[in-house]
């Protein structure tokens, strides 16, 4: 009986690992996926739905800041606040796809290319793969939900946010710095 206490105490400990390392092995996956620029791969780490209703939100609500309450009072303003959201959101659903990113990585290939930023220095090598969470503070807020911090140039943090979904974990929201 001692031994099969022993199993069930082992085996939880195990899951109860698994799971704590989740966050640690998306963002693995997603640099492995950047690195060998695969969109499938990198598909098993994002959550795209969640992503692109997040980063329109975000987008249209930076917008709609920034031209402030006297364009949006006026009609035409109005109007023309309304067109641009719909662009933006537009461009937004059709970059945050597995084929968005792999065009925005073919194209991030062919500049590190161009610019000899490659892995040998010569200008047909591999470019320097994209590690957008290099040097990331990482944070349990929950359970179920993993931060992962960066800064851009300016110092302002973006904020990567993974989601368990059972014992899977997504990259599901990256909050920007609008």
């Amino acid at each position: 009986m001692k031994k099969w206490i022993a199993l069930a105490v082992v085996l939880l400990l195990a899951l109860a690992g698994y799971v704590a390392a989740g966050p640690y092995l998306a963002i693995n996956g997603i640099r492995t996926a950047l690195a060998e620029q695969d969109t499938g791969k990198l598909e098993r780490h994002v959550d795209f739905a969640a992503l692109r209703v997040s980063i329109k939100a975000q987008v249209e609500d930076s917008l709609a800041r920034r031209v402030g309450n006297e364009v949006q009072s006026n009609l035409f303003g109005a109007l023309a606040l309304s067109v641009a959201g719909d662009l933006l959101g537009s461009g937004v659903d059709a970059m945050v796809t597995p084929l968005g990113i792999g065009a925005l990585l073919q194209g991030r290939s062919m500049w590190k290319k161009s610019l000899g930023d490659t892995v040998d220095g010569d200008t047909y090598g591999k470019p320097v793969p994209a590690d957008p969470l290099k040097n990331a503070e990482h944070h349990y807020e929950s359970l179920s939900r993993f931060t992962a911090t960066v800064h851009d140039e300016d110092g302002k943090p973006v904020v990567f946010v993974f989601k368990r979904n059972g014992l899977s974990w997504k990259l599901a929201d990256i909050r920007l710095p609008l």
